[in-house]
């Protein structure tokens, strides 16, 4: 009981830490503009899709897991430049509603452009399962973990000692504030779409040798990051890498204890739960108006 209770809980961690990311995509967006972007889960797949292409060409594998990774940040860039950018001002729901659009447009380019099939990466480092504590673990979910608390600790770094991390930061917190003392609002928008490129690719690449990829697998994983987004509070890296683990956690033993066929509504009963009881999110600061 012990190794299966093991079992169910690596499983859990491997695929929360790419929930994880997705996660820190959502709030990164949301901190520096107010705007969910639900194209977040297409990050994820064309990191996967676009490595399985460049690499079926024959190009060193390294090489088209970074280029796959670098494309999908630039179609963040370039999301924030011909979409969000001419919208101006316009309202939050609009502007969430133009994501949703250039989601669905990105889904049908790559459908044309690569097809409908399934498809897998190899896996990093050989497919030898290894024994842990009664459990198997394959190599490759020790390079999901491995590689999301390196992640953490860049941005931790990044946010914390670099003058461009400083000024996203201080743009989160008070955007008008910022804009006072000469802070460019706008291009930091367009930074955070194409650092949430990134993160959401590198998700897609890491998890793609185990759970495969496809034009449309970026729709539940996008849903699942914006889900353990919430559960984080919207508020910083911390909540959402601990919102996608426990919502990892949550789908494995549901699905290991329960059935499998109730673990993709795992994440729905979450929500609804936090927003009834929570709004704020666990990690999120209840917020007090003066009046």
């Amino acid at each position: 009981m012990f190794a299966q209770f093991v079992q169910f809980l690596l499983a859990g961690i491997t695929v929360g830490s790419a929930y994880a990311l997705a996660a820190v995509g959502f709030t990164i967006i949301y901190n520096t503009s107010g705007v969910i972007n639900f194209a977040q889960g297409e990050f994820i797949m064309l990191g996967g899709m676009l490595s399985v292409a460049l690499a079926a060409t024959g190009m060193p594998f390294p090489l088209a897991l970074l280029l796959g990774i670098l494309a999908a940040g630039a179609v963040g860039l370039l999301i924030e430049k011909i979409a969000i950018e001419p919208a101006g001002n316009a309202e939050v729901v609009s502007l969430i509603i133009i994501t949703i659009g250039v989601s669905l447009a990105i889904r049908g380019v790559v459908q044309v452009w690569l097809g409908k099939g399934t498809h897998t990466l190899k896996a990093f480092s050989g497919d030898a399962p290894i024994n842990l504590l009664g459990a198997t673990l394959l190599p490759q979910s020790l390079w999901v973990l491995g590689a999301t608390m390196l992640i953490v600790i860049v941005l931790a770094w990044f946010f914390g000692r670099t003058l461009l991390g400083k000024t996203m930061l201080a743009t989160s917190y008070n955007k008008l504030a910022a804009q006072l003392v000469g802070i460019n609002t706008r291009k930091v928008l367009l930074l955070s779409f194409g650092l949430s490129g990134v993160l959401g690719a590198v998700g897609g690449v890491l998890i793609a040798p185990i759970t495969y990829t496809s034009y449309d697998a970026g729709i539940m994983l996008g849903l699942k990051g914006f889900v353990a987004a919430v559960l984080g509070g919207l508020g910083g890296g911390m909540g959402a890498i601990a919102g996608g683990l426990i919502l990892g956690v949550a789908e494995a033993l549901t699905a290991g204890y329960v059935s499998s066929s109730y673990k993709d509504a795992v994440p729905f009963v979450l929500i609804l739960l936090i927003l009834f009881f929570r709004p704020q999110g666990m990690f999120g600061k209840k917020l007090a108006e003066r009046v």
